[in-house]
């Protein structure tokens, strides 16, 4: 008689429990980020009491709470209009904290502190890249992610062009010594710009000489009011106005080299990106008048960033940077687990990692198997009111019938007591 009270008993508290996760989940439905926990039985050690049949012959002893395991679909994404809001879509959580104190979360409210350094809404700083790779002015993504700093009004160091790229057509039908000249913006080390002119010559069919020059007042050696030579060479097309050579080999990028800039920055190397990475060349000679259709150039001017103006897709955070150009300052981190179920959560959002959910990789959004980020928006909560409804009323009937198997073993054990008398 007691294994039926203990077994109903047990029925009780697994359904309680049950119903406290429910609870829980509710309580949750408008948080930031959050992930809903569902709740498995596991039935508990059963008691063999023998017997003639051939199969064995068990008693249940109840049950017991077998998992509770946090659901990671994914939420839905509210536009929030902050800048620096931000929610995952894919795989991943943001690395929050430094050093011991590292966590993991899926909430993107963040904001910048009174030090210019990007927190959470409980203040942990949010971990990521800020230090820029002074050759490229790319975000270097290659060491540990560290806290992102990005006051704005800090003035940056300038960078100077190591590579131009013009997307040209020079005119098929052009007489012979026509010419055609394009500039392009060179910035210097001291972030100081100056005027190349890259100047077109035809000499022969489907043949161009070109000479690049900077003004002589620009460059220690020349003379102020003439232009001062930096590179010369050749250009030659195929019969279909396609870039076939380049002083006389074939079809690549020219490097050009200039003096001192009488300013004080440092000489300047930069390549004329002629062929790009796709093998396409910039430059063409159709029989269509001669026109520079754009121009790009590496160099970044020295200035002050402005507030962050949107996160992108990469996770890179932009800023405003003046006269209408953006500049990035930072850009997020994110971890991935092997077994996100088995992170430990621990309140305000967070989990830490455990045994059971194995070491964080973390890398960039976008790479290996993380997810990309969507600025000024908030991943929300994933509890599913209908769903946790429905297994409130499991629950609910399950501890029902547990109490009712007690009430009648209790009534068992009276009529048994009362045989006495």
């Amino acid at each position: 008689m007691s294994s039926s009270f203990s077994a109903a008993l047990s029925g009780l508290s697994a359904n309680q429990q049950k119903l406290s996760v429910i609870g829980n989940n509710l309580a949750n439905l408008n948080t930031v980020g959050f992930k809903a926990s569902n709740v498995n039985f596991a039935d508990l050690v059963s008691q063999s009491i023998g017997g003639s049949s051939a199969n064995p012959m068990q008693i249940g002893l109840g049950v017991g709470v077998g998992q509770i395991r946090p659901t990671f679909t994914q939420g839905s994404i509210e536009k929030t209009g902050v800048a620096t809001d931000v929610a995952i879509e894919g795989a991943g959580f943001f690395v929050i904290g430094e050093g011991n104190n590292r966590v993991y979360t899926r909430a993107g409210d963040f904001h910048f502190d009174k030090d210019g350094r990007l927190v959470t809404a409980s203040g942990l700083p949010v971990m990521g890249y800020d230090d820029i790779d002074p050759m490229t002015g790319e975000i270097d993504t290659s060491g540990a992610p560290e806290a992102i700093y990005a006051p704005p009004g800090v003035l940056r160091q300038p960078i100077a062009t190591t590579s131009f790229r013009m997307l040209t057509n020079l005119d098929a039908g052009a007489a012979v010594g026509e010419t055609f000249a394009s500039p392009v913006e060179i910035i210097d080390s001291l972030g100081l710009t100056h005027v190349a002119t890259i100047t077109f010559e035809k000499t022969a069919p489907n043949e161009w000489d070109y000479t690049i020059t900077v003004p002589g007042a620009d460059v220690t050696g020349g003379t102020p009011g003439t232009p001062f030579e930096l590179a010369t060479g050749t250009l030659s097309f195929d019969a279909q106005g396609r870039l076939a050579q380049v002083n006389g080999a074939a079809a690549d990028n020219v490097e050009i080299n200039t003096p001192a800039w009488v300013n004080g920055a440092e000489p300047s190397t930069f390549t004329w990106n002629i062929v790009g990475d796709d093998g396409k060349a910039a430059v063409t000679g159709f029989g269509a008048p001669s026109a520079t259709s754009s121009v790009s150039q590496n160099g970044v001017q020295s200035g002050a960033p402005s507030s962050i103006i949107v996160i992108d897709s990469g996770g890179n955070l932009v800023a405003s940077f003046g006269m209408g150009r953006t500049v990035i300052v930072g850009k997020l981190a994110l971890a991935t687990f092997n077994n996100p179920e088995g992170l430990v959560k621990l309140g305000n959002n967070y989990f830490a990692e455990s045994d059971v959910s194995g070491q964080a990789v973390i890398g960039t959004p976008g790479t290996g198997s993380r997810g990309t980020v969507i600025g000024s928006s908030l991943e929300k909560s994933n509890v599913d009111i209908a769903h946790e409804f429905t297994q409130m009323i499991l629950a609910q009937r399950g501890y029902q019938a547990a109490s009712k198997g007690i009430t009648v073993a209790d009534e068992l054990l009276v009529d048994t007591l009362n045989l006495k008398r």
